[in-house]
Parts: structure tokens; C-alpha cells; sequence
């Protein structure tokens, strides 16, 4: 199935938001795919921020470490370059953990919709 060039662009066209907005987190907070997704009017589309940050070449400029999913959990650490940096680079910003989710309720920013 060939992607048609619209469909290509306007996936291009999404990464780039999910990009722009993971730009905003604050340090010391956290945010999760669901609550990115549903700020760029795609809610359901939280598995599609995933793939994008997952896109990511240069994580030293794009904070993808303060993205978690629902549950305050790092379904995103095996996408670093070991299995424990993710949550290593939370804690050095003062994230706290109750065991291996973080504290949504000391730690959650929501973005607004965009």
C-alpha cells in the first residue's frame, strides 16, 4: 500500500507538534501520551505520540523522558540508552516515585489544547 504524499505530510505535520509540545514540559514535571494527544485534538491518538517521540534522534534537546503513560509508569525506558536512564533523568529533576510510577499527584502538567 503506497502512502499518499497529504498523508505522509500531515503525519510529518503531527510529529512535529508532538515534538513542539513535549518542548514545553517543565523541568521537574512530568506528562503522559493520552494528555499530549488529547492537547492537539487527537485523543485517541496517544499510541501515535509514542511512535513520534520514539522518532526522536536527538534527546539531548527534546525532554522525552517527561513523557509516561496514565498510570505514572515509564513504558518509554526501554527507548534509552539503558533501561534505568529514564527514570535516573527524572530523579536528577527531583521526580518522585512510588515504587515504579511516578507521583502523578506532585508532578503532572497538563498541557493545554493547542
Amino acid at each position: 500500500m503506497k502512502i499518499t504524499e497529504t498523508a505522509q505530510k500531515k503525519h510529518r505535520d503531527f510529529d512535529e507538534r508532538v515534538i513542539d509540545l513535549v518542548s514545553q514540559i517543565p523541568y521537574g514535571r512530568v506528562t503522559t501520551y493520552g494528555h499530549i494527544a488529547a492537547a492537539l485534538g487527537a485523543r485517541k491518538s496517544s499510541r501515535m505520540v509514542g511512535y513520534a517521540l520514539n522518532n526522536v534522534k536527538n534527546r539531548d534537546y527534546i525532554p522525552c523522558h517527561r513523557v509516561i503513560n496514565r498510570n505514572g509508569e515509564l513504558s518509554g525506558k526501554l527507548h534509552f540508552a539503558t533501561p534505568t536512564l529514564m527514570r535516573e533523568m527524572l530523579e536528577a529533576e527531583n521526580i518522585e516515585f512510588t515504587g515504579d510510577a511516578v507521583n502523578l499527584a506532585k508532578h503532572l502538567w497538563i498541557p493545554e489544547i493547542q
